[in-house]
């Protein structure tokens, strides 16, 4: 079965792309808690987080380490959050999300609503700050 995730890799659905590897992906989440919330997830189709292969795993967070050094620099925040649910969508994926306060993680609270143009903005900064973070 193919996950909306797995879409988003193959290019069937578009996605607001803030880093990319051969093996991983991470994306603006469309419907975000907070400014800056990103997905980061593995290119390969695995359900749960922790049926992932160990070299795979390790991967996947040294991944999101970058993304979120460029996310810190990007988005005015305190910390980069990280929360892995692995309800919403049968694709493990990792949230990094930008807080000032523990309340900030709290996925029940309504979800944020930007424009397109806010998107590309967005993933844009993040984009910029992870190549500084990469290339310094």
């Amino acid at each position: 079965m193919s996950t909306i995730f797995s879409k988003i890799v193959s290019g069937e659905i578009p996605a607001y792309k803030v880093a990319e590897s051969n093996d991983y992906l991470a994306f603006l989440d469309v419907r975000p808690i907070a400014k800056g919330h990103v997905l980061v997830i593995p290119k390969e189709e695995t359900d749960y987080l922790f049926d992932i292969g160990d070299d795979a795993y390790m991967g996947m967070w040294m991944f999101a380490k970058i993304v979120a050094q460029g996310i810190k620099k990007a988005i005015p925040c305190d910390r980069v959050g990280v929360a892995v649910v692995g309800l919403e969508v049968a694709h493990a994926h990792i949230h990094l999300v930008p807080i000032n306060q523990i309340s900030d993680l709290n996925f029940e609270k309504p979800k944020l609503e930007f424009s397109e143009e806010d998107m590309l903005a967005i993933s844009e900064e993040i984009r910029e700050a992870i190549s500084k973070v990469t290339h310094g």
